[in-house]
């Protein structure tokens, strides 16, 4: 049989490792050919391509994010050559598995669960004598009616073959998200959250996935993300993965883990902060809420306290970048509560904070008891909530404001110094600053259009003036200063109107060439001549002193001049400041 394992991946850099379990484990009996799309391709490329391999079988993983264009790629294939078996799988058919039967007539099997071993038992029965009650968790067709077989134990993982090593993944693993898992299920019962269902906590042999990962580094991977549900809900063993990878990582790797922040012990933390060296790890913590009673109703147990403590430590400790997560539309948080759950986040200054909407996923105990907070939610994938007993509809539309802008101004750091001086000092705190850019940014049409870096700094700044904001000069300073630190060379065209005429630019260079050190010694350190200023630096003028700011975070009011020198070599700008009154 020539039997195709395909998915459509919401992006390119992902990677599906599913379908690698599959081709595994069907070794070597059977020869699985993966193919990997993305949701993005064009369902005819999807399709020609496919049936231009001959398939016998095609098996679809399946997700909320790709179920849709995969029942579109199911049709034309059925059209085309009803004879092809199609098998999907994965969380998003694993539940109500009967509806999708009766939703989609050219599926002839589901797997349920688990996949590895139900699946190469189906292919054997393809193969062979086609009993197909004999394969357990599965469910087909007979007579017109749908049969779904009971499901087999859970897999001994240290039984299951390796995923990671097959030689047609090699040339991408430099260009591309490699996933790794080194145990499955979750030891909580969180009823937002398909990882509830599955009781316990299985593990991967270590020895074996280490040697995995050695073969991945070895081979050009350099995105690593586990994807475990509770990396370290066991301590001892992600100390000694910790400790594994701290000491065996290659240059330019990097690790991303789900944390679960409230259970991590500052021994850890510290020795973190002592052993790991900059950037080789990534950590991504769901707080979800920071309202009790919400946790409460959703089974979710947190201390946000100890959340804080660790998010802190390891902030402070300055190796780590730390993505945290909320979900907006938990219930009984209302609009306001879900304001104190982000403020109550913001204030830590993660790295990236991503703010998401609930999603009523199939299985899940919150979608089985939506009526008890009157839930409504779309009907089709990703079944994102529209409102329920205490947000409405209209609410949704302001949060959702609130994640445009803090995906842009916050999360990408385009502008850090404005935005942490916005939220300190001019809005009455951080979530009203995002709620109403995000309000006025909407009103104006932006978020249906696209954005150049410039525009970004002047749509803040249009909002800050109409919104009339004191001390905007200072605001002004602070985004030229963010603006000119993130470039690489000197722009063509900044975003603002030249501070300084002709001649004073002149004036202040012969300043500069007179008396090098008036910028401080860094400056001088450059030895630039006259030539070299006029060509790779640009003066600007600010209306407070900027060193004073940066060093102590108090505003005084006094003129200065900013210079900031790109570096022909480093591709880098330096900046500089020293006072001036002109």
């Amino acid at each position: 049989m020539n039997i195709i394992c395909s998915t459509l991946n919401a992006k390119y850099i992902h990677t599906n490792l599913a379908i690698r379990y599959l081709k595994a484990y069907a070794a070597p009996e059977f020869n699985i050919k993966i193919k990997e799309y993305t949701i993005k391709d064009p369902v005819m490329n999807i399709v020609s391509d496919l049936i231009q391999q001959k398939p016998d079988v095609i098996g679809f993983s399946c997700y909320i994010w790709n179920i849709e264009e995969t029942i579109k790629v199911i049709n034309i294939i059925k059209k085309i050559d009803s004879s092809i078996q199609i098998v999907l799988g994965g969380p998003e058919v694993t539940y109500d598995t009967a509806e999708w039967m009766e939703k989609i007539p050219e599926v002839d099997f589901i797997v349920v669960g688990e996949g590895e071993a139900t699946f190469k038992q189906l292919l054997n029965e393809l193969d062979g004598e086609k009993q197909f009650k004999r394969v357990p968790g599965i469910s087909f067709r007979q007579e017109d009616q749908i049969v779904i077989t009971p499901q087999m134990n859970k897999l001994d993982l240290k039984d299951i073959p390796s995923p990671y090593r097959f030689e047609e993944d090699i040339p991408h693993l430099n260009k591309r998200v490699t996933y790794i898992e080194t145990s499955r299920g979750c030891p909580f019962s969180c009823q937002f959250c398909l990882s509830s269902i599955e009781v316990g906590v299985r593990y991967f042999d270590r020895e074996k996935i280490k040697n995995d990962i050695r073969y991945l580094m070895a081979n050009g991977a350099k995105t690593i993300k586990f994807v475990d549900r509770t990396f370290n809900i066991s301590r001892s063993y992600a100390m000694e993965m910790f400790q594994f990878l701290i000491d065996e990582h290659l240059p330019g790797t990097i690790f991303q883990f789900e944390i679960t922040a409230d259970i991590m012990s500052a021994e850890v933390i510290e020795f973190l902060n002592k052993q790991a060296p900059y950037g080789l790890f990534r950590f991504e913590i769901g707080v979800q809420s920071t309202n009790d009673y919400t946790n409460e109703l959703v089974m979710r147990k947190q201390n946000f306290s100890k959340l804080t403590r660790t998010v802190t430590m390891v902030k402070e400790g300055g190796k780590i970048d730390q993505h945290l997560d909320l979900i907006a539309g938990l219930p009984e948080e209302d609009y306001q509560s879900f304001r104190k759950t982000f403020n109550d986040v913001f204030v830590m200054r993660q790295e990236e904070l991503q703010l998401g909407f609930l999603k009523m996923l199939r299985g899940t105990g919150l979608r089985l008891r939506a009526s008890d907070h009157q839930y409504t939610y779309m009907d089709h994938s990703p079944y994102e909530i529209l409102g329920n007993n205490v947000l409405s509809f209209a609410d949704i539309i302001k949060i959702k404001q609130v994640e445009d802008v803090l995906e842009k101004y916050w999360n990408d750091h385009r502008m850090d110094h404005t935005v942490e001086y916005l939220v300190t000092n001019v809005f009455s705190s951080p979530f009203d600053f995002f709620q109403e850019f995000g309000t006025y940014w909407d009103s104006q049409g932006w978020s249906r259009i696209g954005h150049q870096l410039e525009d970004l700094f002047r749509r803040l700044s249009s909002f800050l003036k109409a919104k009339g904001i004191l001390d905007y000069d200072i605001v002004e300073s602070l985004m030229k200063y963010d603006y000119l630190a993130n470039q690489k060379y000197k722009p063509r065209k900044p975003w603002w109107e030249q501070s300084y005429t002709k001649e004073e630019r002149t004036k202040l260079y012969q300043l500069i060439i007179q008396n090098p050190q008036i910028a401080g010694d860094d400056l001088s350190e450059f030895s630039l001549n006259e030539k070299e200023l006029y060509k790779h630096t640009m003066l600007e003028s600010l209306s407070f002193n900027l060193a004073r700011y940066l060093e102590t975070g108090m505003v005084e009011k006094a003129p200065s001049c900013l210079v900031a020198y790109f570096a022909p070599a480093q591709e880098a700008t330096t900046l500089f400041s020293f006072p001036y009154k002109g």
